[in-house]
């Protein structure tokens, strides 16, 4: 029987793709017999409830008045190897090149020899970190010393090749959804809270940052809502929201769309849509069309970054042109208005995310990365994808 580890997990504890991920991965793998140690400056948002096998150790930043910013990093790398020499940790995975990735490379040199270190690129540590010249040297050096790197798309991979001019190898590792917790959710009751029964769902959900074109939404949203009965739904909150409302309210559209917040209960909300708009300029892979394939949910949005390894142009959706909000209206009226159309796009989406995005199949990849860093031979169950 292959010998369980034990596994630190450091990344962003908010809101955001990444920390979802970590989050769930560390559960799913404490299901699996692992011990799981968070390695974070607060409590990950979804780790939620007590769980077997699973802890958490606190980053305190040191306020020494000599320091102008607190210096979080070095508490994080101080930390890191306090709990990998107290716990015995076999691996430290972290979510982020800047800082984590760094962060474990200090670690390794603080602790013992025989700590290995994975890093998964989710995104903006290379399209937005790696395009700053006196980053890229960094960046480079804390994946040439991660004993494993994955990344969450090929587009990622390609680019992170691209911009920082390296042939370490990258393991692709697609994010994904429990199965659990992403299916269709039973909603008729609270989607009459939203719309009439003869009216459509539209639905956006971010963090409302430039990158997510949510004025794209909203003019599709215009275009749609003149020839389909509908409501835009939109989750999240960030910089663009004031912009977003202004733009709504100068097109007359207050009374057809409603802004939810910040939601935890993401499965639910996206149950109540039909339709999921996702323009973005850039995405590395987009987490949030993933969880709404998971409860049958199509997406319209751009053809962008890991976009379209995600969502299958025709099968689970429709993508164009960023910033061609006429086709992609069209796109969505063409879901909204054909329920033969509708059914077929739902039921691809469950069969595409169940398959293509099993939870237990990519947690048996990132167990299979583990193992392989720390040369144990092991002998892992199939994943059961159904």
């Amino acid at each position: 029987m292959t010998r369980k580890l034990k596994i630190g997990i450091t990344c962003y504890p908010t809101l955001g793709g990444s920390g979802v991920v970590a989050t769930e991965l560390g559960k799913l793998l404490a299901e699996r017999g692992h011990e799981i140690h968070f390695i974070t400056h607060s409590i990950p948002f979804r780790l939620g409830k007590f769980h077997k096998n699973i802890f958490f150790h606190e980053v305190e930043v040191n306020d020494y008045y000599v320091f102008k910013y607190p210096p979080y990093d070095l508490s994080l790398a101080s930390k890191m190897a306090q709990v990998v020499k107290m716990q015995k940790l076999d691996v430290l995975h972290v979510h982020y090149a800047i800082p984590h990735a760094v962060c474990a490379y200090l670690a390794k040199q603080m602790s013992c020899d025989g700590l290995k270190t994975v890093t998964t690129l989710h995104g903006t540590d290379i399209t937005v970190l790696a395009q700053d010249e006196s980053l890229k040297d960094l960046i480079r050096l804390a994946i040439h010393q991660s004993d494993a790197v994955t990344a969450v798309s090929d587009d990622l991979i390609q680019e992170t090749r691209k911009l920082l001019d390296i042939t370490t190898p990258i393991d692709l590792t697609y994010n994904f959804v429990d199965k659990r917790v992403y299916y269709p959710r039973e909603v008729e009751s609270l989607r009459r809270d939203f719309a009439a029964p003869d009216e459509k769902i539209l639905m956006h959900i971010s963090n409302f940052r430039p990158v997510k074109r949510v004025s794209d939404v909203v003019d599709i949203f215009a275009r749609v809502s003149k020839k389909v009965k509908s409501r835009l739904l939109l989750v999240g909150e960030g910089p663009e929201q004031t912009k977003i409302q202004c733009m709504i309210r100068n097109l007359g559209l207050e009374d057809r769309v409603q802004f939810l917040g910040k939601q935890e209960d993401v499965a639910q909300v996206i149950s109540l849509a039909d339709v999921l708009l996702l323009p973005s300029e850039k995405e590395s892979f987009g987490l949030v069309a993933l969880e709404a394939m998971a409860c049958g949910v199509p997406t319209v949005g751009s053809n962008a970054g890991g976009i379209p390894e995600l969502v299958t142009h025709g099968e689970t959706g429709f993508l164009s042109n960023i910033g061609d909000v006429e086709e992609m209206a069209r796109n969505a009226e063409a879901i909204l208005t054909d329920p033969v159309l509708a059914a077929r796009f739902r039921e691809a989406c469950l069969h595409r995310a169940r398959f293509e995005f099993c939870n237990d199949k990519v947690t048996t990849q990132y167990e299979q990365i583990y193992y392989r860093v720390l040369g144990i031979e092991a002998n892992l169950p199939e994943p059961v994808c159904e």
